[in-house]
């Protein structure tokens, strides 16, 4: 595996009472493509959010490039090149797409410019003036996408960027992830579609009751397909 960038070691996560992490543990190399498999409720939404500080009870060890960010605010991880794209999106409605893409700081540089954006979602640059709230789900995942690309961040975390999309979106977006792993930036992927994540990914962590039970490299897919039913239920 190639050099790890993040490192999560024994994390725990809680909501309130609810203990939702038990122990996760996981590794993402630099340059690298990793899918959270795992069904509903699982604890992979969790795990992205505790990587990025937003979930407040949290324990065990997340490093990232060799710093620890278990007890640091969203705002000091994001600094360090971190950067969360949730499957809500978070597309300022009021706002049209060129204002929600130069919303967020560029944080660390290599943030990439409005240009190359459009190159990637050509969409994006014929809907500039357009509000958040006329924009197609694609057009918006596009944005929500292309938005954490301008901050800098060399670690994506990609909450279901998938989800209820057109096949032929679904396609585009595979082409983009590809795309940026290309250009040398590290994914961690939450996918409930494991054909999808199969296209993309490297490795695929299955999730499970809050911690990882297994890990199937990509290239094993096609031999692990009676597990992967099992384990996702599908």
């Amino acid at each position: 595996m190639a050099e790890v960038l993040l490192k999560v070691s024994d994390l725990q996560a809680f909501y309130g009472e609810s203990h939702i992490l038990h122990g996760m543990n996981l590794e993402v190399g630099q340059g690298e493509v990793v899918t959270l498999l795992g069904r509903n409720g699982a604890g992979k939404t969790t795990t992205l959010r505790a990587i990025m500080g937003m979930v407040g009870q949290r324990s065990g060890s997340i490093a990232f490039e060799g710093t620890e960010t278990i007890g640091l605010p969203s705002n000091k991880i994001a600094r360090l090149g971190v950067a969360l794209c949730p499957e809500e999106r978070g597309i300022f409605a009021s706002l049209n797409v060129e204002e929600n893409l130069l919303l967020p700081p560029v944080v660390k540089p290599g943030g990439m410019p409005l240009e190359e954006i459009f190159d990637l979602f050509p969409n994006l640059k014929t809907r500039l003036k357009s509000q958040g709230t006329k924009l197609s789900g694609g057009e918006q995942q596009m944005l929500a996408i292309g938005r954490i690309l301008r901050t800098g961040a060399n670690l994506l975390l990609l909450d279901e960027p998938t989800e209820g999309l057109a096949p032929v979106i679904v396609q585009q977006i595979g082409a983009v992830i590809r795309k940026l792993k290309e250009k040398g930036l590290t994914i961690l992927l939450v996918e409930q579609n494991f054909h999808f994540a199969a296209t993309v990914s490297d490795r695929h962590y299955i999730v499970e009751h809050g911690r990882v039970i297994d890990m199937i490299p990509n290239a094993e897919v096609e031999t692990q397909l009676d597990k992967l039913h099992t384990y996702l239920g599908v």
